[in-house]
């Protein structure tokens, strides 16, 4: 018994130096911009740019196949400071700030067919076939792709309505803007 926790162990060890090892010297080096882009991101991985992921639309805003007015869930002030990142103008005039959305579902026109919690990228919606569903607001990244998917229209996007806890201050305007 001891022989084979003795071997298990020492077989552990040098794999585990191997691997660390290799990890050292086969290292990928990534670009560095493009780690600095998607750290700017709001890493939702919700796909409304066309991307699979916040990572892939870091990528091709560092290699300037993706214009700064990529995410629309980050609005114009991303934009903003994607632009000033990359050293690049951008027209915003086309961006449009809207207010941060939560889907919604209507429980008396749901008929469980599960093709919303299936598109969902963040898994916020919850259910079982043939069963009501429900969103979970804290994993909702409000990208609605389940609003699309419905067949029935029960689900909606709704106004996140500022609580207590989520209330700030809004920054004053600028005179003259």
């Amino acid at each position: 018994m001891l022989i084979a926790i003795f071997s298990l162990s020492a077989l552990g060890l040098v794999l585990g130096l191997l691997l660390g090892t290799a990890a050292r010297f086969l290292k990928v080096e990534g670009n560095a911009l493009a780690g600095e882009i998607e750290a700017l991101l709001p890493g939702s991985q919700c796909g409304q740019c066309g991307y699979p992921g916040c990572g892939p639309a870091a990528e091709a805003l560092a290699s300037g196949a993706a214009p700064v007015t990529v995410c629309p869930p980050g609005g114009r002030a991303l934009a903003e400071a994607l632009a000033a990142k990359l050293g690049v103008s951008a027209d915003l005039s086309g961006v449009e700030d809207r207010a941060p959305m939560l889907a919604f579902i209507n429980e008396a026109l749901c008929v469980g067919c599960t093709r919303c919690f299936k598109r969902c990228p963040t898994d916020a919606i919850l259910g079982a076939s043939r069963q009501i569903h429900a969103v979970l607001t804290e994993a909702c990244t409000g990208c609605g792709k389940c609003v699309d998917i419905c067949p029935t229209e029960c689900v909606e996007m709704h106004e996140v309505r500022p609580t207590l806890q989520t209330w700030y201050w809004p920054r004053p305007v600028p005179v003259g803007a």
